[in-house]
């Protein structure tokens, strides 16, 4: 049963002070650790939804279902004193040997600041400080020789300064021909043929799919359903599907996850244009329930699930997500509404490499989109630069990861060897202040395409993305998909 537009304005004025809290704790600066963040923010939203009536809830979980999704690769908010870290070529992009010079400013509203013990820090990203001083700062600005690099790869800058009790940081990074970075990662010579392997058995499996529709979640123009259908063994794999009413042929979008454990909303805007898109969660649990349970095996059962049976490629916890992704564009082949020959998918971070690995292994996938992806030439750190996440191989991690087996099945699984078989077109973006997949990771899996692919970079972008790049990228999906013509 639905809900009229009343009880949605009863909800809200019921609700217009939990709505505020939740907006100030939103506004609050995102860390570097997307995933750790996500965590937090389920925590908030359980504390929302505990101070809702039963009359306010159904809204609620809409509206923070969505906000989750939404706040997942927002741009963080400014803070209070800005420290901008700048190289002194516009691309950012230097010749091997080359000098980089950077350029600090710290302002409060756009104008200079006195602030204290100002320190800098180089190194190659996510590697040792090679050089750390005090900075000294003339009308807030000041320059900075960082050096140069002799191999390709990422130099960064880190600045901090004190201002009232308070520590602000800034970041920038320098990139030393960027296009020559080589994975490390060996890919294993049966390594299609092993994928093939597993598809061949995953297509005996029935795909005994499930549509509920949400009428509460439904616009005038599109159906909403939870979905589901089956993976291998008897797990299953669950979404969300936004379908426009009207009868007709449509193209398809899949929207695969970043890393994390949560509900989802569906991608009823692009529904709204004319396509059929599927948002899926990969870990074999509904995408709709209470927020709680989320949590729960976030900081349970799921906690660090990129970690599970590394030391074996036929139990490793990613064999299922990537068998499980194909199974969704076999779900969304099977719709009759679906034009098969108009089907592409999206992702970020996590998503970022599903998608490409998705579209390597499943050629009705016509065309991609990745933000910043994960999981790319992650033994990096094994040859003393940066690697990707889930970083493996860095710190602490180290000691436990750092064994012949698991090595060698990350090559069946790390983006690098996808990659190198891709012949999907792209369109990629990315950030070189990025600190959670490092540039110099998704370089490594970025230059080893041969498919037709376009590169958008947003130099200053860390984990995140301004509007312009996700509407930049969507835009270029419509177009290929055919929609509005």
């Amino acid at each position: 049963m639905g809900y009229s537009v009343d009880y949605y304005i009863q909800s809200m004025e019921y609700s217009r002070g939990c709505a505020n809290w939740l907006i100030n704790i939103a506004a609050a600066p995102i860390p570097d650790l997307p995933y750790v963040w996500k965590i937090s923010f389920r925590i908030i939203i359980n504390q929302v939804m505990k101070k809702l009536s039963s009359i306010a809830k159904p809204f609620w979980i809409l509206f923070l279902t969505t906000a989750s999704i939404l706040f997942a690769h927002a741009q963080p908010p400014e803070k209070f004193i800005k420290i901008s870290v700048a190289p002194d070529h516009t691309d950012w992009v230097y010749k091997l040997n080359e000098k980089a010079s950077f350029k600090v400013s710290v302002t409060q509203s756009g104008e200079p600041v006195a602030v204290t013990n100002v320190r800098y820090a180089v190194m190659p990203e996510k590697m040792p400080k090679e050089k750390t001083g005090a900075l000294t700062l003339s009308n807030g600005t000041a320059t900075l020789e960082a050096g140069s690099m002799k191999q390709p790869g990422f130099l960064r800058v880190e600045v901090e300064a004190d201002y009232n009790g308070k520590t602000y940081k800034g970041i920038g990074t320098a990139a030393f021909e960027p296009e020559k970075i080589q994975p490390t990662v060996k890919t294993p010579a049966d390594f299609m043929a092993f994928w093939e392997k597993e598809k061949a058995d995953l297509s005996k499996i029935p795909l005994q799919p499930k549509l509920t529709l949400l009428p509460e979640k439904c616009t005038d123009a599109v159906n909403v359903y939870h979905v589901s259908f089956r993976n291998f063994g008897n797990s299953r794999i669950f979404g969300m599907l936004c379908m426009p009413k009207k009868e007709g042929k449509y193209p398809a979008m899949l929207h695969v996850p970043g890393a994390g454990i949560r509900p989802y909303g569906g991608d009823v805007a692009n529904a709204e244009k004319g396509v059929i898109t599927l948002q899926i969660g990969i870990h074999g649990i509904p995408v709709n329930l209470d927020p709680d349970v989320y949590t729960a095996l976030s900081e349970g059962a799921l906690k660090s699930y990129w970690t599970f049976n590394l030391d074996d490629k036929e139990t490793s916890y990613y064999r299922r997500v990537y068998l499980g992704c194909i199974r969704a564009v076999d779900f969304l082949s099977q719709l009759p509404q679906t034009d098969t020959d108009r089907m592409g998918i999206n992702g970020g971070s996590q998503g970022g490499a599903l998608s490409i690995i998705t579209a390597t292994l499943d050629s009705r996938l016509k065309y991609l989109t990745s933000f910043y992806p994960a999981l790319s030439d992650m033994t990096g750190y094994l040859e003393g630069r940066a690697g990707g996440w889930p970083h493996l191989f860095a710190g602490q991690n180290l000691k436990f990861q750092n064994k012949p087996e698991k090595i060698a099945t990350l090559g069946y699984y790390d983006v690098v060897s996808f990659a190198r078989n891709l012949k999907t077109p792209g369109y990629y973006s990315l950030g070189y202040n990025d600190e959670t997949c490092p540039p110099t990771s998704m370089y490594a899996s970025y230059n080893q395409i041969k498919a037709p692919k376009e590169l958008f970079v947003v130099q200053e972008t860390g984990h995140w993305t301004f509007p312009e790049q996700n509407e930049k990228l969507n835009n270029w999906m419509l177009e290929k998909l055919g929609v509005g013509r």
